[in-house]
């Protein structure tokens, strides 16, 4: 995915030099597997509170710059981070996850109001749009363990509902393979660097974000148009 658009190192550089290319080349993603049918609601999900609230939801799908792009785009989400989660504080830098070594996953930290939309709904959207939740430590061109997908719950009852829906989804048949979802305690979120954040919002021509992730805008907006927003909750702003 990225390398670091201020101070590429030059082998960062040719990374990106070789993504943009088979971004623009129009090849199909390595291993995506659509769903084959629409993804339904969790069938077990948290009760919503009558007043507003906040919680928070740590995803991991692959480059953070699409899941954050994704989630600031959605009616009911307060803020969106882009960042690092799985490993200690003292590895969550860029260069250093990227060497997949660090037990890190680029990941978002999702913080939203219980009583605008659920955390089961803030899921489904998270495997209809978000990920390839069938991808094994890989996800699109970028590959390594620091792309894998991942759910972090921070509450029995996030846990709860993400094993329950995962069960779900394998049992309809949503997609033509299992979901390699991984589902796991939140020991500790890490915020990336700067030029990270709100990434997809300030480059939507970038070659890597044009053929990889703003068709998963789109599709937010095709496929959930009730919670679509088209303004972005930038986090620059807050």
């Amino acid at each position: 995915m990225a390398f670091n658009p201020l101070f590429p190192s030059l082998a960062a550089v040719g990374a990106g030099v070789l993504l943009a290319a088979a971004a623009l080349s129009g090849r199909p993603a390595v291993g995506a597997s659509a769903p084959t049918a629409p993804v339904a609601a969790p069938a077990i999900d948290s009760l919503r509170p009558s007043a507003p609230g906040s919680e928070t939801a740590i995803l991991s799908g692959g480059c953070f710059w699409g899941v954050q792009g994704v989630f600031e785009h959605v009616r009911g989400v307060r803020k969106v981070v882009a960042g690092y989660a799985g490993g200690a504080a003292a590895t969550a830098s860029y260069e250093l996850v990227s060497t997949g070594t660090t037990g890190h996953a680029e990941s978002v930290r999702i913080t939203f109001d219980p009583s605008q939309i659920s955390y089961g709904q803030i899921l489904r959207i998270f495997f209809s749009v978000a990920t390839d939740p069938t991808q094994v430590d890989r996800q699109y061109p970028d590959e390594g363990t620091q792309y894998r997908s991942e759910i972090f719950y921070a509450i029995p009852e996030q846990h709860r509902i993400a094993q329950a829906y995962v069960d779900q989804l394998n049992r309809s048949g949503a997609f033509s393979r299992p979901i390699a979802t991984r589902i796991d305690p939140a020991t500790g979120f890490y915020a990336a660097e700067d030029y990270h954040q709100d990434f997809l919002v300030r480059n939507p021509g970038y070659p890597y974000i044009a053929r990889f992730d703003m068709p998963k805008v789109e599709a937010l907006a095709r496929e959930f148009p009730d919670r679509y927003v088209a303004a972005p909750i930038r986090l620059a702003s807050r």
